[in-house]
């Protein structure tokens, strides 16, 4: 049977490391059939066409670092709603984190969540095995080339059996790994000491801190020893190391200093570009996130990492939590936040749509070995994203959350980039266009090179 065909025309295609331009892309089936410099539908026959009305294309969004919940925290999201939210925000694949409950930490579990997924799932879905101190052995057995990107290690800051932190166990598996060891560098000692010194500056009985000390709490210094640690690692393994969600600019001292050829890449999120320690007073636990979000100072290094490339992809860290949750200050509120629905469109318009292809398609390809997509090629899959530049930006709210929790933290932002449409595999899995419906078999997992 013949691949229905679809023609998206009267388009700006966007790509990394090339300015956009007017064009159309033909899709057959779920690949990418052709890329062409015209803009008109002229000469082709396709079963349907849609007329981007000099919207951008983008490659769809692949967002390496989020959290679904599922199993075991589905009061709080699903992998259901949580990828209808992705659809949404023109995120296309995803790559969901060992901590849920149980945590995802042998190849029987790893089974269970696509298992879990099957039928419910919007979008691609990769996985990352947790590392702990007893699993080191089993990890070198996982099969990395199908749903599994990585190994995430949390040098400490979390809790239960993901805590990966004494000397012997990181040698270990920074000696062994055979994938990408993607880490959460935070040093739990500093963080206690913290904890420790500041609630007691507080005076008897107290029992909290005010949120806006959760940067003194989780600290720039634990952030700092925790990535050099792991860079340290990496270097003498000759290990391929992704830093997760940098917050400061300290750390940005340290990728500079690495030497040719190191294995090293980083990532930040929206959430450290976008707000900074001055925010907390306004929003509150709303953006109470680990590592903490800290300074103004700190936010702009960020931005300039991104840009000159020093920082290699953006991940929402997409971690929702109830409202209740978020209750209580620095140390009794939860940390986490829902960022994935509107990452996209909110880094459109910070960093560009070259910028944006690169960091939050490309690049999570090219470090994750993710095959055929994170470009608009012929060839490759056709997860596309269409999304309408505004003439006046619009506002943000609660409202528009698909997310189970219900909540956003950038509510009351303005913002000149709406998704209109996201394809994944040449399926539409999410739609504001008349005409086009979305479906709900637009779903692959992923596959991955090592």
């Amino acid at each position: 049977m013949k691949p229905t065909t679809l023609l998206i025309y009267n388009v700006e295609i966007a790509g990394a490391g090339r300015a956009p331009f007017m064009g159309r892309v033909l899709v057959e089936g779920d690949t990418i059939a052709a890329v062409e410099p015209t803009p008109s539908a002229d000469g082709i026959e396709a079963d349907v066409k849609i007329d981007g009305r000099r919207a951008l294309l983008l490659p769809g969004g692949i967002d390496e670092h989020v959290h679904f919940r599922e199993p075991g925290m589905t009061s709080k999201a699903t992998i259901e709603s949580e990828s209808r939210a992705a659809a949404a925000g023109g995120i296309t694949s995803w790559i969901d984190m060992p901590n849920t409950s149980p945590a995802t930490t042998s190849r029987a579990l790893i089974e269970e969540k696509i298992k879990l997924a099957e039928g419910r799932k919007v979008g691609n879905m990769g996985l990352m095995v947790g590392a702990t101190a007893s699993n080191l052995d089993e990890l070198r057995d996982v099969d990395y080339s199908r749903a599994v990107a990585g190994i995430k290690l949390f040098i400490g800051a979390t809790t239960g059996s993901l805590v990966l932190d004494t000397d012997e166990a990181l040698d270990r598996l920074f000696a062994t790994a055979p994938a990408v060891i993607a880490v959460h560098a935070e040093d739990n000692a500093i963080i206690e000491t913290n904890h420790h010194r500041l609630l007691a500056d507080q005076g008897d009985g107290a029992d909290d801190l005010p949120v806006e000390m959760h940067p003194e709490v989780r600290s720039r210094e634990a952030c700092v020893a925790a990535t050099r640690r792991a860079i340290n690692l990496a270097l003498k393994h000759n290990a391929r190391l992704h830093i997760m969600h940098i917050s400061t600019a300290d750390e940005l001292d340290l990728l500079r200093s690495l030497p040719p050829g190191a294995r090293v890449t980083a990532e930040t999120c929206p959430q450290y570009l976008l707000f900074d320690s001055a925010d907390y007073q306004r929003l509150g636990t709303r953006i109470k996130c680990n590592p903490a979000i800290k300074s103004s100072a700190d936010r702009l290094a960020l931005i300039e990492a991104v840009r000159s490339g020093l920082i290699d992809t953006i991940g929402s860290d997409h971690a929702p939590h109830l409202p209740a949750d978020k209750r209580g200050g620095a140390l009794k509120s939860a940390s986490g936040m829902p960022m994935i629905q509107f990452s996209l469109p909110l880094m459109l318009d910070l960093l560009g749509p070259e910028l944006v292809a690169e960091k939050m398609a490309a690049a999570p390809a090219r470090i994750f070995g993710i095959k055929d997509r994170g470009a608009i090629k012929p060839g490759y899959r056709a997860d596309l994203t269409m999304v309408e530049r505004l003439d006046e930006p619009y506002t943000i709210t609660d409202g528009d959350v698909v997310s189970k929790c219900g909540w956003t933290p950038v509510t009351g932002m303005k913002c000149r980039h709406r998704v209109k449409l996201t394809l994944v595999n040449g399926r539409a899995a999410f739609s504001a266009l008349d005409g086009i419906e979305a479906v709900d078999d637009a779903t692959d997992i992923l596959s991955f090179s090592t």
